[in-house]
């Protein structure tokens, strides 16, 4: 009587075809200990087990001929093996959460670019609007929480979200240029509070603006002759009267 397991039952318990057993058989890669009296292949434990090494490493994309070579090497014992195993596939684990990552960027790029139309962003935020300012945006802060935040609240928006939010802040400008045309002074607390709504429109709708955050925004508006000009557009000397509303506003908070 026969012992061991027919060529059968071995390509139902690992999953691959009686013809891939037997190419292995005649390349030599893995050839069964036993035969029936009739010649037929009975694979032992120990042909199960170097089986489970040849799947492990030609899932990893190994080529039969370095697989034979790496399970025949002598010098090297199982708990190598599995030591390099381990390696190989922590690797691989590594690979394949970068290839999720990018996916998922991608993704999110894809969220983006699809909500509006460049046709519906001229119409939403003007005919200044240009499409290259979220590119350098990304390239500038895509590594940042803020960014990554932005993202993930702006990434279901609609036209008409995008709608409200450039209302809500065309309500704000207008409330900034009737103060600084009112020669109010930016460390007022009229002028305070509304640096603070302004921050405030930025967390309800973008990022959590905390006051570090909102005093880098002010400096950039200064520092940037694109946004010192979208200002000062509004009304003259309203870069520099924001940027300094907004410094007082974060001294006031923080004294406080």
């Amino acid at each position: 009587m026969s012992t061991g397991y027919s060529v059968g039952q071995v390509a139902r318990a690992a999953g691959v075809t009686v013809r891939t057993l037997h190419h292995y058989d005649e390349i030599g890669l893995l050839s069964p200990r036993g035969r029936t009296a009739s010649g037929y292949r009975r694979y032992q434990d120990a042909d199960l087990d170097r089986l489970q090494q040849v799947l492990f490493y030609r899932e990893l994309g190994f080529p039969l001929e370095e697989i034979a070579a790496i399970l025949d090497d002598g010098s090297v014992s199982p708990d190598e093996h599995l030591r390099r195993q381990h390696e190989l596939l922590t690797a691989r684990i590594g690979h394949l959460q970068d290839l999720a990552a990018a996916v998922e960027r991608a993704m999110e790029a894809r969220t983006m670019g699809t909500q509006l139309t460049p046709e519906e962003k001229f119409e939403v935020f003007g005919a200044d609007y240009r499409e290259e300012w979220e590119e350098e945006a990304e390239q500038r802060w895509g590594d940042t929480e803020a960014w990554k935040q932005s993202q993930r609240r702006t990434g279901g928006y609609r036209k008409a979200d995008w709608q409200r939010v450039k209302a809500e802040m065309d309500v704000l400008n207008e409330r900034l240029v009737r103060a600084v045309s009112a020669g109010l002074a930016p460390d007022a607390a009229e002028a305070m509070d509304l640096a603070e709504a302004h921050r405030g429109h930025i967390t309800a709708n973008f990022y959590d603006c905390g006051y570090g955050i909102h005093r880098g925004l002010a400096a950039m508006y200064l520092a940037d002759p694109r946004f010192t000009a979208t200002y000062e557009r509004l009304a003259p000397g309203l870069a520099r009267w924001l940027h300094d509303a907004i410094i007082a506003n974060a001294d006031r908070a923080e004294a406080g």
